[in-house]
């Protein structure tokens, strides 16, 4: 642990590819230990250029980072997770002074860290090696194929900004790096000034690993009050936070005329719904309450997706609150998460447990009744010994009763720390109503095994939430939780949730890429977009395309078949010979009784394995295998006596960063004896990146 880590110092910034500090510490902010309240950190950017900043990640970062491929950038992402581990247990030293437990800690660091990776692995699999993304199909504007569209994804020309919660120091950061770092652009991080200490250091880590392009990452520690007043058409701009703060930025004029990309993800008075079958005892019943607790003392109940509302059957609230009370003794230690044997740290400072407290008791002036924690209960402390626990931004976890589901309070107010509140519905529809009431929120769970009752719920709460969680015996051991955001799910919710998306795999990605539609002929769509359309030129010189290794092969080679007829004889054996004997294929009267066939007509299956026949060049050579079919559409039928030919062009060319060998999709189209298309699809086969290549097999790359 190096001195920087451990001494009260002023937070440095890291702009312009510098580490910066202002000039002395006179206004600056100071961080304190939760759990001690030592001073930890002082903050400020008093002096920093951040208009400067800004525009050293328009112009170099945007240099360094977009020329290079979704590939490229993806292997990035995948060292700059192998360089965070090697060093993660300097964030977990970090992470225990905002309060955060080891597992707090572990959802924060080893989540982030697995965003990386995620993405990583998503942008080499499902991404092209290109600079650009083509989003949707070939639109066919004219009828002889001269003039088509496609929809083209290209990275944004300015900056992704990103302003972040104080709960998750690490994922939060990477969590919208991973995406915008993936699209091409370049990220300015402002993390929240209670815990940025720990953002700083991961940063650092970064820093130090030499990964990082010049100017793609840059971070702002501290006050950015005017950073808006500096953003243009071009930039985003990704917060996530209260929704009155929120609510404020939106009106910004950069958001509101400007054309800068706004994203949002805030506060929400998110729902777990207990199924009328769950009895207590059951599995459901038992998952609900693991759930609710869970979700209460995770990270002190600090969470976005954390349950506020847990509703349960008519009748259920004093089941539910001593199984929930009855857990929290059993499992819950509150204190120093650096004690051994503590489950729950503090908040993260002292002004969020005072937020808190004060949130709790309009929860009660609204009607609700503490009946765990407060003055109904109390958890064990690191000691052994039952009581509230004190000093520090201690909370007991607290859990409240509402008589009256309409009560505003319980819909409105969050308590954002380890605070839940119960209530009773009488049907689904009333259960509905009252997750709905929250205004939108980012997830609702449903613990139930009827599935008459969760199908039903479940369309009826959807279109309030980001994110449905149903959970039933079946899947509860596989279950990652009710308030665990997965890199390759939507994390966003409507309305009060923020309406905006992050994650969702490459979804989130194009939201730093610009959508456009461009129209033009064959041959301009193939120079622009680097794959192959119809109409545009072919090369049919030798060699065979499958004796050219991914450095001699070129999009546009071309091999077409010589003809080959089908025989009567060629469909009863293979009839006979796999079992397919469909009545198209063996019964005269019946496939001409079929609106679709003409009469017997040969098997589909039977058709691609003849065109195989016609385009494989059968020698050893760079082509290693086949993978797999794409778009396989069969458009006419053949019957006895027609003949097929079959015209393979290669149609886009992956090179994989880390192998010796690319995928090539080809496009493959078999034509009867009219040049009606009989069947198109693409191949997909892994080709070696050189003929000297050609001799190592294939191995799935991690």
């Amino acid at each position: 642990m190096t001195d920087t880590m451990t001494r009260t110092r002023l937070l440095p910034s890291y702009v312009q590819d510098a580490w910066w500090e202002p000039a002395s510490d006179e206004g600056a902010t100071v961080v304190r230990d939760a759990s001690t309240g030592e001073e930890v950190a002082r903050v400020s950017t008093a002096g920093l250029d951040l208009p400067g900043a800004l525009e050293h990640a328009r112009t170099v970062g945007q240099h360094s980072l977009a020329p290079l491929t979704f590939h490229e950038r993806a292997i990035l992402l995948k060292q700059m997770a192998l360089a965070l581990t090697e060093r993660k247990s300097e964030l977990y030293e970090l992470s225990s002074r905002t309060g955060a437990t080891k597992h707090d800690s572990w959802v924060d660091i080893d989540g982030g860290i697995g965003v990386l990776f995620t993405y990583s692995s998503k942008g080499r699999r499902e991404m092209p090696q290109s600079t650009i993304y083509l989003d949707g199909p070939v639109e066919q504007l004219s009828k002889d194929g001269s003039f088509l569209a496609r929809h083209i994804c290209t990275t944004l020309p300015g900056v992704a900004v990103q302003i972040n919660a104080f709960n998750f120091p690490v994922w939060g950061p990477l969590e919208k790096l991973a995406p915008a770092f993936l699209a091409g652009m370049p990220t300015v991080i402002k993390p929240a000034t209670p815990t940025g200490y720990v953002t700083e250091h991961m940063v650092r880590i970064l820093v130090e690993s030499g990964l990082v392009p010049a100017g793609a990452i840059q971070l702002v520690s501290g006050s950015a009050r005017d950073l808006l007043d500096h953003l243009r058409l071009g930039d985003t701009v990704s917060f996530t936070g209260s929704a009155a703060t929120a609510a404020s930025l939106r009106l910004h004029d950069a958001v509101q005329t400007g054309g800068v990309r706004f994203t949002v993800e805030t506060d929400s008075i998110n729902a777990s719904v207990l199924g009328p079958d769950a009895e207590p005892g059951s599995p459901e019943f038992d998952a609900f309450v693991r759930g609710l607790v869970s979700e209460m003392t995770s990270k002190a109940g600090q969470k976005c997706t954390a349950i506020r509302r847990a509703l349960v059957p008519s009748g259920m609230t004093d089941a539910v609150a001593e199984a929930v009370r009855e857990r929290i003794v059993a499992k819950v230690v509150v204190g120093d998460p650096r004690a051994e044997g503590v489950t729950m740290g503090p908040l993260a400072s002292l002004e969020q447990r005072d937020e808190v407290l004060g949130q709790v008791m309009k929860l009660r002036e609204g009607g609700g009744q503490i009946v765990v924690g407060g003055d109904a209960g109390e958890v064990r402390l690191a000691d052994g010994s039952l009581g509230v626990a004190e000093g520090g931004a201690f909370v007991a976890p607290t859990l409240l009763a509402f008589r009256d589901a309409e009560a505003d309070a319980l819909h409105d107010i969050e308590a954002f720390g380890p605070v839940s509140s119960l209530v009773e519905y009488g049907s689904p529809e009333q259960a509905a109503e009252i997750v709905a009431r929250g205004g939108g929120s980012l997830v609702t769970s449903v613990a139930s095994h009827d599935p008459v009752f969760v199908a039903e719920l479940t369309r009826r709460i959807a279109p309030h939430n980001g994110r449905v969680l149903l959970l039933d015996r079946d899947d509860m051991r596989a279950s990652t939780g009710h308030g665990s955001p997965l890199p390759m799910l939507v994390h966003g919710g409507p309305g009060r949730a923020g309406g905006g998306e992050e994650l969702g795999g490459i979804r989130s990605v194009l939201h730093y890429m610009q959508r456009t539609a461009v129209q033009g002929s064959p041959t301009m769509l193939t120079a622009l977009t680097g794959v192959w359309h119809q109409g545009a030129p072919a090369s049919t010189e030798a060699p065979h395309p499958f004796r050219k290794s991914l450095a001699e092969l070129k999009v546009g080679d071309q091999v077409i078949s010589e003809r080959r007829e089908i025989s009567l004889e060629d469909i009863e054996h293979f009839a006979e010979f796999t079992g397919d004997r469909f009545y198209a294929h063996m019964d005269q009267a019946a496939a001409e009784a079929n609106p679709f066939f003409p009469g017997r007509v040969a098997h589909g299956y039977l058709l691609l394995s003849f065109a195989a026949g016609l385009f494989v060049e059968p020698a050893p050579g760079p082509v290693l295998a086949n993978t797999g079919l794409d778009n396989l559409r069969f458009m006419t039928p053949v019957s006895p006596g027609d003949s097929l030919r079959v015209t393979l062009t290669a149609k886009q060319i992956t090179p994989r960063e880390t192998d010796p060998y690319g995928e090539v999709r080809w496009d493959a189209v078999l034509t009867n004896q009219d040049d009606e298309v009989v069947a198109q699809y693409d191949l997909l086969t892994y080709v070696a990146k050189t003929q000297e290549d050609a001799s190592i097999p294939p191995v799935a790359s991690a």
